[in-house]
């Protein structure tokens, strides 16, 4: 029998080499390069052209078979459901990732708590507290009393034995698959070849079982879920739950999902009893708005289905002569905020040069829609002129290179949700005319009519 070959996998992106190296070649980390012989008897041409013995045949179909929609079981967390798809999918994979202590374990655990109290058989396993300390939050939770199946476990196979020896649980939580170990895999927890088999393993479990399967996944310092990147392949299910630690409020974002949509968001609040759901998301980013505030600006921002009012705020500050001005920006590209104060010098003949500028948008909230530039414009000019935009308006659109205001998807939705919390106005560009909202519209061709307006001309 010939000697299994060395070789060394990059716990970061999962890159082989026969030969270890210092650096990764592909994603250039430092020190990621671990020994693996998983697979190493396997010839890179039965690799690559997967010929690892006989098959079988299969059925081939036709795309207008018969189907039916998948059932799902509700969590009893409708925010946690509106992310998903509206529940979870039996026979299902989610992975959910996010920082540590932002609150993954109380989501989950909340979640299980209230389909066993509905009658489910949910199964909760960690792999990085004892059974005690999970009690011991439930129960901090007001959650002590429901009828969670509780284990503290590392191995995948007493695992799965277990769970295989009475009827199969509709939930199974696994927190973390990074502490998960199979012993079919040489390798310590944690790295990429037992991170993949422990993941296939429990995958396997859940499709044949119809279990529904959650896996908790640590990150990395920039945000991205440790461990290989076909573990996010593997699930059908990609949760990101993001939120400062300083700041009360969570989001739970789907950026994977093969039974629903991506586009939808779920809001929590961290109280001491454990994240609470938040059905108004508006009401938690605008701050007690008064008249005369320059640089603030209501912008109706769109998170799939469901618009969300935030209080975009800038400050302009300018400096002495010769001092090299500060740009900051929190929750918003930098990148876009730059472009738009050169549009603004360029096309409407405002001065940044000598400004310190900062922009921030308030509760924590990340916008990455692009039309939050009317708005980043108006706060802009109203902190650069101290003229204060009116405080019952709300104004979006997207702002091109040449100076025009183009306008964006859904704004009768915006528009709405603007008029339920109070407004009256909305600045918007000029091609959206049809409204049933009610809110008095003054619509602008480019941004030179925007800034003419604003400052009086």
């Amino acid at each position: 029998m010939a000697k299994p070959q060395k070789r060394y996998v990059c716990q970061s992106c999962g890159s082989v080499s026969h030969r270890w190296a210092g650096q990764c070649g592909d994603c250039s980390e430092w020190n990621t390069m671990v020994e693996d012989t998983a697979g190493a008897n396997v010839t890179p041409f039965q690799a690559k052209h997967n010929l690892m013995g006989g098959g079988r045949s299969i059925q081939l179909v036709g795309l207008d078979a018969e189907i039916t929609l998948p059932e799902r079981m509700q969590s009893g967390i409708a925010e946690l459901d509106r992310a998903l798809g509206g529940g979870f999918v039996e026979g299902s994979a989610t992975l959910i990732g996010g920082d540590p202590g932002i609150g993954k374990s109380t989501l989950l655990l909340q979640a299980a708590a209230k389909m066993a109290m509905a009658g489910l058989p949910v199964a909760y396993v960690s792999g990085e507290e004892a059974a005690d300390q999970v009690r011991l939050r439930a129960r901090r939770l007001g959650l002590g009393s429901a009828p969670v199946m509780l284990a503290a476990a590392t191995s995948v196979r007493d695992i799965l034995t277990t769970l295989s020896q009475a009827t199969p649980p509709a939930l199974l939580v696994i927190d973390s698959i990074q502490t998960m170990h199979s012993d079919l895999i040489e390798g310590a927890p944690g790295t990429v070849s037992q991170v993949r088999a422990s993941a296939q393993e429990l995958i396997r479990f859940a499709k044949e079982r119809g279990t529904a399967v959650v896996l908790v996944g640590h990150v990395t310092k920039d945000g991205s879920i440790a461990g290989p990147r076909v573990l996010e392949h593997m699930v059908d299910t990609v949760l990101s739950f993001e939120g400062e630690r300083s700041h009360q409020y969570r989001i739970l974002r789907a950026i994977k999902n093969r039974f629903g949509g991506t586009d939808e968001i779920g809001v929590f609040a961290m109280v001491a009893e454990g994240l609470t759901e938040i059905a108004n998301p508006s009401a938690l980013f605008l701050t007690q708005r008064e008249e005369g505030v320059t640089g603030t600006t209501v912008f109706p921002a769109l998170e799939g289905t469901r618009p969300v009012l935030v209080e975009i705020q800038a400050l302009v500050v300018r400096l002495a002569s010769g001092a090299t001005p500060r740009r900051a920006v929190v929750g918003w590209d930098s990148g876009r905020m730059a472009m738009i104060l050169a549009v603004l010098e360029a096309r409407c003949g405002l001065s940044f040069s000598a400004c310190e500028v900062y922009l921030n948008i308030a509760g924590g909230y990340k916008v990455q829609d692009p039309a939050a530039d009317l708005a980043v414009a108006a706060a802009l000019v109203s902190a650069l002129s101290e003229r204060p935009v009116p405080v019952d308006a709300v104004a979006f659109g997207e702002i091109a290179l040449s100076g025009e205001i183009r306008p964006v998807a859904h704004a009768p939705l915006r528009l709405k949700e603007a008029g339920k919390l109070g407004f009256e106005r909305a600045l918007l560009p000029s091609a959206i005319t049809d409204d049933k909202s009610g809110l008095k519209l003054t619509g602008f061709r480019t941004l030179a009519d925007f800034v003419g307006h604003m400052l009086g001309k």
